[in-house]
Order: C-alpha cells, then sequence, then structure tokens
C-alpha cells in the first residue's frame, strides 16, 4: 500500500496533488510520502514483536537526510555501507549505537571513523578486513564488535546483479569455512564477536530462499556456541521485494516474513537485526515527468520524457519494470496504446518501457513512475550535465524541499580550469 492515489481525477501525494509540486518545482522531481514510509517501517517493527530486535533501514535504498531524520525519530537503526553514510546517518540524528556498517571494501580510515563515532557492530567480510579492524581497535585501545558475514550459497531467485549470496558473489566468506574464520577472529584481541550476519539479495519475491540460508544459519549458530563463541545476535540483512507490476502477485508481507524468522530462529534466544531499504523507501516515492514530444515513428510511437536515465538508471541498468500512469486519471474505458516510453539523453539505453500501452497522452502531459522510491534519486548522477532532480516531501498537506536542483552555474563552477590551460 501507498499514499498516492487519485482524487478529484489528480494523482496526489497523500493530501497534496503532484501536479501543485509540479507547478512549484518544475519536472522530473522526486516526491516521497511521510505516510508511507513510517507505515512500512511500523510493519516491520510489528512483524518482529515478541522478539529482541532491530529494524535497520539500509540507506543505500534512499539517503536523503530527511528520510533517515524520519527514520531514526521512530526508532530505526541504520544500515550503512561507507563512511559517507555513516557520516549521513550520524548528522541526521542517529546515534552510533543503532549503526550497523556492512560492505566489502571498508577502509582503515572507516574503520577509525566508526570506532571513534560509535558503532553497534560491523560486518566482516573476508579475513583481511578482520586483520585490518583489529589494527585499528588495538591502535584506538576499544574492541571493535563484529558479526562475521556468511555466505550460505543459495540462489534467491532475483536479478544477477543484485544477488548477493550465491558462492560465486564477491559477499561474505562461504559458510563451510565460518568456523575455522570465527575460530581466527576469537585470537584477535581488538575484535569482539557478537553474532552472525547474512544477506543473500535484493528483491525477493518468495520466502524459501530466506529460510533456506537462515536454517543454515541457525546450524551454524549452534555450531559457534558449542566452540565458544557468544553468539548474541543474528544480522538477517534485508531483501523482501515489492510489487512493481501492481498486475503481478505481492511479494510475502512483512509479517508472513517475521513469522518464518520467529520459526526458524527463534528458539536460539538470539538478538534479531533485519536490514530492509526497499520495501521501506519503495513504493514510498514517485518521480514525476512531463511529456516532452509524442513522436510517430515506423512501426511504433515514442513518448519522450524530460526524465532520463541518469534520473532513474534502474530500467536501464536492469531491464526493471516501473509503472507509469498520467497525473490526470483517464476517464473508465480510455482506449490505450502501446509506446516506447523513452528520455532525452543521447543513448539508446534511455529507454524506460517497450510497448507498453499507456492512455492517450500529449507534449505538457505529466505523468508518475511508481515505486520509485529506492533506488532512485541515490543512483541518480549528472551525466549529460544534467542537473540532478530535486526531492520533495509531503506529509498531509505539508510539502517541503528537501534537495534542491541544482543550476547550471552551480554544475559548472565545481570544475576548474588550470592556470596552464
Amino acid at each position: 500500500m501507498d499514499h498516492f492515489l487519485y482524487r478529484d481525477g489528480i494523482l496526489h501525494a497523500e493530501d497534496v496533488p503532484l501536479t501543485e509540486i509540479a507547478a512549484q518545482v518544475g519536472t522530473p522531481f522526486y516526491c516521497y510520502s511521510v505516510a508511507t514510509l513510517t507505515r512500512h517501517f511500523r510493519l516491520f517493527d510489528e512483524a518482529l514483536a515478541g522478539t529482541d530486535h532491530l529494524v535497520c533501514y539500509a540507506m543505500k535504498a534512499n539517503s536523503n537526510m530527511a528520510v533517515l531524520k524520519l527514520m531514526g525519530d521512530l526508532g530505526a537503526g541504520i544500515d550503512v555501507v561507507s563512511g559517507g553514510e555513516y557520516r549521513k546517518a550520524q548528522a541526521a540524528g542517529v546515534p552510533g549505537e543503532r549503526i550497523v556498517f556492512s560492505g566489502v571494501g571498508k577502509t582503515q580510515e572507516e574503520m577509525r571513523l566508526a570506532l571513534e563515532g560509535g558503532i553497534r557492530q560491523f560486518n566482516v567480510e573476508s579475513e583481511p578486513e578482520m586483520a585490518a579492524l583489529n589494527e585499528v581497535a588495538l591502535s584506538l585501545g576499544v574492541q571493535a564488535p563484529i558479526a562475521i558475514r556468511v555466505n550460505p550459497d543459495v540462489d534467491a531467485k532475483t536479478h544477477e546483479k543484485i544477488a548477493t549470496g550465491k558462492s560465486e558473489n564477491k559477499f561474505g566468506i562461504p559458510i563451510a569455512r565460518a568456523r575455522e574464520v570465527y575460530a581466527l577472529a576469537a585470537t584477535l584481541p581488538g575484535l569482539k564477536v557478537v553474532g552472525v550476519d547474512v544477506h543473500i539479495g535484493s528483491q525477493l519475491t518468495s520466502l524459501e530462499p530466506f529460510e533456506l540460508a537462515y536454517s543454515k544459519v541457525a546450524e551454524l549458530t549452534q555450531a559457534l556456541r558449542s566452540d565458544g563463541h557468544d553468539i548474541v545476535r543474528l544480522d538477517l540483512g534485508g531483501g523482501l521485494g515489492i510489487p512493481y507490476e501492481r498486475s503481478n502477485a505481492a511479494p510475502p508481507l512483512p509479517v508472513e516474513y517475521g513469522e518464518m524468522v520467529k520459526r526458524v530462529l527463534g528458539d536460539l534466544g538470539c538478538e534479531i537485526e533485519i536490514e530492509p531499504g526497499r520495501l521501506i523507501a519503495g513504493n514510498a516515492g514517485v518521480l514525476v515527468s512531463q511529456v516532452i514530444y509524442v513522436k510517430n515513428g515506423e512501426g511504433r510511437d515514442f513518448l519522450i520524457l524530460d526524465a532520463a536515465m541518469n534520473d532513474l538508471v534502474r530500467p536501464a541498468m536492469y531491464a526493471a519494470h516501473h509503472d507509469i500512469v498520467p497525473l490526470v486519471e483517464p476517464a473508465p474505458g480510455t482506449e490505450q496504446a502501446p509506446y516506447d516510453i523513452v528520455g532525452p539523453v543521447c543513448e539508446t539505453g534511455d529507454t524506460f518501457a517497450k510497448s507498453r500501452m499507456m492512455p492517450p497522452v500529449a507534449a505538457g502531459d505529466l505523468v508518475a513512475f511508481r515505486s520509485a522510491g529506492a533506488y532512485g534519486a541515490v543512483m541518480a548522477s549528472e551525466y549529460n550535465t544534467r542537473p540532478l532532480v530535486p526531492e520533495v516531501l509531503v506529509s498531509g498537506d505539508h510539502v517541503a524541499v528537501i534537495r534542491a536542483r541544482p543550476s547550471f552555474d552551480d554544475i559548472i563552477n565545481r570544475d576548474t580550469i588550470p592556470e596552464w590551460l
């Protein structure tokens, strides 16, 4: 569910017509709903009720400071994957004891930053990373709390570019070697083992891969405890999918996921951490764009929009689907026609959809890309010297621009021409 609905024939964000925001900030722009973000976080929190748990929002999905502040105020932890994300999370007011640091390539500088600023745990992914973290921790006279990420070799049955739990992926250590690596960690005085970490991929639409992975984690936890390790925390990652195509069957609900987690892992007495990102932010945002031209081609017609692949790269990168709807609601029974929906960037890859059935639209009309709140603005670029699009937050009838569109002077003045040219 989201809070982007037609009212009186106009698509609204909560109580605000998106046409009014377009008139205020121009197109294209991202718009997020506080009510949807809040609802989705609480669904996860309630799904794990009765267990010791922390929902850590995966900020790589949408790292706007306003979104982070909202999550922190709701009681969320934050999952970060870089020093920059760590700094943003703290700047948004999230305390270090609620920040989990993931990622395969943490530098010693990033480790020091987190140890000095406060950290809940590092999810470490290799022996060289453990050695580096041990060195930094000892230099500061502290112990670094760690969970070791294990790779359970489970096929998440998702897009190959967002699968992370198979043996050929770069993430984690093979689960078959886990006891050996945990034994090594126990010999490093700068590290304190607190848990096990696993994350098998993103946009999963079935609970079966999760259950397979978590069952392996349960067995590993018992084996590690028999080896003398005090495993008190299980970090289960994120990955639960969202319904990008509303005509398709919906992915499992958070409550169903929570029931499975309790059934598979509940007897271990561990604190549970989960790291949802897409399911919290995805359906909480739309990208609004204007039709520049309707072009009649040979054998196909094109809708040429003012949004492009640099604004929303998912279709070009993953062949990802986003429902695209007009801001003015079509009359019931309106006949539709197929269009290739494209942007203005000089790349054939700047294509959002092919042969997509759409009601009649004309130059100047506005359309919205649904389910664009995750991996949209965070992955945007200024390719073709196109300014990053603004981000807008709506709560009820309140509207705030939470990232402004930069001017062309802003873009040009960031570059420096050396005196010798």
